[in-house]
């Protein structure tokens, strides 16, 4: 068993095993180097240590291999997110002495456990989070110093990945044969642009996630290996987003009407599949949730034979809650919930016949063996904080989600500050799940609203996309109803509205500023992506091709003259009074450069009118990257720096 924890005081996690199995003879087999008791907790990646050597560390990817002999992972000491590769051989202890590779991305062991395939970043650092253009494999304990390149991607508007079926048979690239690696790849489908294949492997067969039409044909003429492909029916304003899967079940993420849901399916799958099913067919287990859990996160669950599924679920009312969940027995379990300090006494706990009830105000009709579930219970907040979800009509009569968290014994109706999150790009689902830090505001009377503006993540694929390219100004007009629902309703008082983003989430905000100063009276922008016309006429930047297709081309007239017309650094108002604003970049940012901060609060305090007395503050983070310093203490200091910012930016008085 593998797991992570953060040691009491420290500020980042140590990587830890123990034996955990009941089959004699197992662990002298496959861990016949172990002459210490096996079910002790063995250390073996303290993160602590290496942010003392370096002064900052970010673990990137850790993959341990078939034998349990070797753990490789990847490190920035930096914040640059140029990963360096590592192999530490649990045997002894000891860092296998290799030459340096540097901008690793992703990693897959072979069955051998000598061969490991990586991928690469080229020098504008293509990926985006975890890809690159070269794959590459080495042996270990070879004493062969040159690795063999395997793929290499020429097309800049392209990344790869590299991830292992779950069965651990195959390597997709495009697929590698796990137990010859170096034999060639295997095509699946051609390349199609907008057309996204997520696989797996069981027993075979591949299963396929795709937003591919029905009527393509996908074909793989690979010797024994077959594709199942057959379309699972709809169920009415439902997506199908993910999927996992195991030796004796399916395990489908779904999304219905913006809410998540999850549901397991015994395999295998004996269907025609030529034709379209309906899910009911197949006998799915939805699994029990409650009705206002807005984040549903996989735990690892690496064990391919196991019939248990982890999740954490969360909510802005419900702490996170660890649920093991049993697809055999079609049961549930909560393993740990975390435990809020000073917490009001009257969090009520939700019974499993409340959550089930959720399922069928979603219109899907309960298992009859759920009636087996354990009455098990969590703690939900719901009953001393208001989580409200709203559908505000944006400027083309298109509904927008709108979740709204606050306290009914502080709030007081049009006389409250409030704060609007909002991040509408790359089809990313804005974070809802708890965060015990909102509670000193939300208890001394603020509102906490999230946007769920179109280029973000929803229920349907086109809610990204009519928020990106062209369409990109839906978002900005999405973001600005959301905030002036929030005044006329009565939820913010007019003058006491701020603003939060991160990132590309800034670009929306920062169009929101420019658009309507009057609206918010202050703002946050981390790492922002404020300059994006220049940073997309820039190809050698980091991330630019391959942002195209989010934004557009400023290459084509068309795309260049929208991107144009909200860029946040371009459209400044002369002679203005903006919202004070609080702006914080990393200067190792390798994704946003620390220029385009600087640059747009210069432009912002030359632009201001003599009269204006808000401010406009840089702070910048000399050591950290993208997502900050890293450290679990250090990231609290930021949290109450920009929280004291708020305060004291609104002039709200705490007590």
């Amino acid at each position: 068993m593998y797991y992570e924890y953060i040691p009491e005081g420290k500020e980042y996690p140590v990587l830890c095993r123990r034996l955990q199995t009941n089959k004699p003879g197992w662990a002298e087999k496959i861990l016949s180097y172990v002459k210490a008791e096996f079910r002790r907790e063995e250390i073996l990646l303290d993160w602590n240590e290496v942010a003392e050597k370096h002064g900052y560390v970010h673990v990137g990817q850790c993959r341990i291999s078939p034998d349990h002999n070797f753990l490789a992972y990847t490190l920035d000491a930096t914040g640059s997110e140029q990963f360096m590769l590592q192999i530490k051989d649990l045997r002894n202890g000891c860092i296998i002495p290799m030459a340096p590779v540097n901008g690793v991305v992703s990693l897959a062991w072979a069955q051998d456990c000598k061969t490991l395939l990586y991928t690469i970043a080229d020098e504008n650092q293509r990926p985006y989070r975890h890809f690159s253009s070269l794959v590459l494999c080495t042996k270990l304990e070879s004493g062969n110093t040159d690795d063999t390149l395997v793929f290499m991607e020429n097309d800049p508007s392209y990344c790869v990945d590299l991830t292992s079926a779950k069965d651990g048979k195959f390597i997709t690239v495009y697929v590698v044969d796990a137990t010859e690696p170096l034999n060639g790849l295997q095509r699946v489908h051609e390349r199609v642009s907008g057309v996204q294949y997520f696989l797996e492997h069981h027993f075979g067969f591949f299963y396929i996630l795709t937003n591919a039409p029905m009527k393509e044909n996908i074909k793989c003429s690979h010797e024994g290996l077959y594709l199942a492909r057959c379309r699972v029916g709809d169920i009415q304003s439902t997506t199908w987003q993910d999927m996992d899967i195991f030796n004796g079940h399916l395990v489908l993420f779904l999304n219905k009407d913006g809410f998540p849901m999850i549901c397991s399916i015994d395999l295998p799958i004996n269907v025609d599949c030529k034709h379209q099913m309906l899910i009911e067919d197949l006998n799915p287990w939805f699994f029990p949730i409650p009705s206002n859990s807005c984040s549903i996160e996989p735990g690892s669950n690496l064990d391919f034979m196991s019939s248990v599924y982890r999740v954490v679920l969360s909510s802005p009312v419900i702490p996170d809650v660890i649920v093991d969940y049993d697809m055999a027995r079609r049961t549930f379990s909560i393993v740990q919930q975390e435990e809020v300090l000073g917490a009001p006494s009257n969090a009520r706990s939700c019974s499993s016949g409340y959550e089930l009830d959720s399922l069928q105000q979603h219109g899907i009709e309960k298992d009859a063996k759920d009636k087996n579930v354990e009455l098990e219970r969590w703690k939900d907040f719901s009953s001393t904080y208001c989580c409200e979800r709203k559908e505000v009509i944006s400027h083309d009569g298109i509904r927008v989600p709108l979740t709204i968290l606050y306290s009914p014994k502080a709030w007081k109706s049009s006389q409250s500050p409030g704060i609007l999150h909002g991040y509408g790009a790359y089809g990313e689902v804005l974070d809802k799940s708890w965060r015990v830090d909102r509670l000193s505001l939300l208890d001394r009377g603020w509102v906490i609203a999230f946007a769920d503006v179109r280029g973000g993540g929803g229920d349907d694929p086109s809610w990204h996309k009519t928020g990106n390219g062209l369409l990109k100004q839906n978002s900005i007009h999405d973001f600005v109803s959301c905030g002036k629902y929030l005044i006329d309703e009565g939820y913010v008082q007019r003058d006491q509205l701020s603003a939060i983003g991160v990132s590309a989430g800034c670009l929306l905000i920062g169009a929101a500023l420019n658009m309507y100063p009057n609206l918010f009276h202050a703002a946050i922008l981390k790492v922002p992506f404020l300059d994006i016309l220049n940073s997309l006429l820039d190809p050698s930047l980091p991330l630019t091709m391959l942002d195209y297709e989010e934004f557009g081309n400023p290459g084509i007239k068309s795309e260049f003259e929208c991107i144009s017309s909200y860029c946040p650094y371009k459209n400044i108002r002369p002679r203005g009074c903006p919202p004070s604003v609080l702006v914080t970049a990393s200067f190792n940012d390798s994704r946003v450069g620390v220029w385009e901060a600087a640059k747009w609060v210069a432009k912002v305090r030359d632009s201001a009118c003599s009269s204006c007395s808000r401010s406009v503050i840089l702070t910048t983070n000399m050591s950290g990257g993208h997502f900050g310093e890293g450290g679990r203490y250090i990231q609290c200091e930021e949290l109450t720096y920009d929280y004291a910012f708020l305060v004291k930016a609104m002039g709200v008085d705490m007590n």
